[in-house]
């Protein structure tokens, strides 16, 4: 399962050469989107009030898995508001 490979950390474990791997890996994709990742951290804009509305979407859709269709999912995310 993907949830046995993420084990909490631990500063006596031993490092190994996957955490290496891992971290350099990570680096990698921060330096290739160095340009993005910069702007994201300084300029004022910020997409939380559209993720605040995908999470109230997601909210709806879960609870309503399996008990009617497209046609109420869509009326109850319009007058969720």
């Amino acid at each position: 399962m993907a949830a046995d490979r993420h084990t909490s950390w631990d500063p006596r474990r031993p490092e190994t050469e996957s955490d290496h791997k891992r971290l350099q890996s990570f680096v990698v994709g921060i330096r290739s989107d160095l340009e993005v990742v910069t702007a994201g951290l300084t300029l004022p804009f910020s997409s939380g009030a559209v993720e605040g509305q995908v999470n109230r979407i997601k909210m709806l859709k879960r609870q309503m898995f399996g008990r009617a269709g497209v046609d109420l999912l869509r009326k109850r995310i319009l007058l969720s508001r």
